[in-house]
């Protein structure tokens, strides 16, 4: 499954254009800073109206860059983590549960807040502008993205909310939602998926306050960039906020899996983040990357106005986590609506545990396919987009098997295999 933020390493190009005149009924796009009601999840595509999209009860004009479908469209609102019982919402749930009663305030109440009802639809800006990703950068491409036009698109990741949370003075919180990219076709990947981000900011009094002689202990310095730092960082800071980040999340996916998890941390890169690190687990013997996380860019901190705090960030998949705890093998599962599915959750608490049941016994049907690719720029992504548009969920997998182009006639050609069920 493609993990949070890691979509930004992908290197690709796209020309898919938006199914015109679609209309899509909901709630106001605006980012909301407090609980909020749930978009309604009888959102679907509607009749047409005129060179626009209408989604959420707001009016987008399509343009160059329009590229999402009404198979997408139809997936806005169906907050699969806010229904009650369904298996995102467990795992959200049990996050939640977890942060609440680990992480407690001064004054007794959760330290961290939890925002699950932020519209999808975002600004170029906030998806990427905000989090410092360069203008060229792949992660932007049309391939790999819906926009909605060149200005508006429905958020890749959950990231997309952590400049305006911060810059309305949070300094602790989690945000869960749905988040859309263009991807492959198999069982671990889906066009609709869910994530959930942290983030957690640090005075430089809450930071060392439990230090020994950390009196004179400063969050910031002028010095130089290296593996292990930014320039403005202190190395204590930025130790003692890696320490921080990797406790909480180790506590967490202890609390998840079991005791005597092991763990372990990749470097990596992203670009909000410096140093960042992959968290991997090891689970019934087999090692599986969980999540991304890092300490924040200052300069997206500064600009979020949190000038003297110091910062982490994490992103991970409820997809990614419910599939290994609760041993569900497909990723198109979460969508059914399939009683004999949905049953299976149905639970007096959160944390009881729960092994999937598969629903069916038959073997699943394979068709394998050849085309010739168009003269124009093909993306293999747009192929994937017209096989859901037709297919739906009963693809399972599509397979490239081979690549071949005629010696004399230069024209290429694409053998595929379709797995169904």
């Amino acid at each position: 499954m493609a993990m949070l933020w890691k979509f930004m390493r992908v290197a690709k190009y796209s020309k898919t254009a938006l199914l015109p005149k679609v209309k899509v009924r909901g709630i106001p796009t605006h980012l909301r800073h407090s609980s909020s009601k749930s978009v309604p999840s009888e959102s679907a595509a509607s009749a047409p109206c005129s060179n626009t999209v209408e989604l959420l009860d707001k009016a987008y004009a399509q343009d160059d860059y329009s590229n999402v479908t009404e198979k997408i469209l139809s997936k806005v609102g169906k907050n699969l983590h806010n229904k009650k019982h369904h298996p995102l919402w467990l795992i959200k749930e049990q996050i939640k549960d977890h942060f609440y009663k680990q992480y407690v305030g001064r004054h007794g109440n959760p330290l961290f807040s939890v925002y699950d009802s932020l519209s999808p639809v975002v600004t170029v800006q906030q998806n990427f502008d905000s989090l410092l990703i360069p203008q060229n950068h792949a992660s932007r491409s049309k391939e790999d993205n819906y926009y909605l036009n060149r200005r508006h698109m429905l958020r890749a990741h959950t990231s997309a909310h952590q400049w305006d949370l911060i810059h309305s003075g949070l300094d602790a919180f989690l945000a869960v939602g749905d988040v859309y990219r263009r991807d492959t076709i198999d069982n671990t990947h889906y066009p609709v998926f869910h994530q959930m981000e942290g983030v957690r900011l640090f005075s430089c009094h809450e930071l060392f306050s439990n230090i020994k002689d950390g009196e004179g202990l400063q969050l910031f310095e002028q010095g130089h960039r290296t593996a292990h730092k930014q320039k403005c960082h202190t190395m204590e800071a930025v130790r003692l906020v890696e320490f921080n980040l990797k406790r909480v999340l180790t506590k967490l996916m202890t609390h998840i899996f079991g005791d005597g998890l092991q763990v372990r941390w990749v470097d990596c890169y992203f670009p909000f983040t410096h140093p960042s690190f992959e968290m991997e687990i090891n689970f019934q013997g087999e090692w599986m990357e969980v999540l991304g996380c890092g300490v924040m860019e200052q300069q997206l901190v500064n600009s979020a106005g949190a000038r003297d705090k110091i910062g982490w960030a994490f992103g991970l998949g409820l997809e990614r986590l419910a599939m290994i705890l609760y041993d569900i093998p497909d990723i198109r599962l979460f969508w059914s609506e399939d009683e004999r599915f949905l049953k299976q959750f149905v639970v007096p608490h959160i944390w009881q545990k729960i092994k999937f049941q598969p629903l069916s016994k038959y073997p699943p049907l394979i068709n394998d396919i050849s085309f010739w690719l168009p003269s124009e720029t093909y993306s293999k992504n747009d192929f994937y987009e017209l096989a859901r548009t037709i297919g739906g969920d009963l693809i399972e997998k599509i397979v490239l098997v081979d690549e071949f182009t005629h010696p004399k006639r230069l024209k290429s050609s694409r053998p595929l295999t379709i797995k169904t069920f």
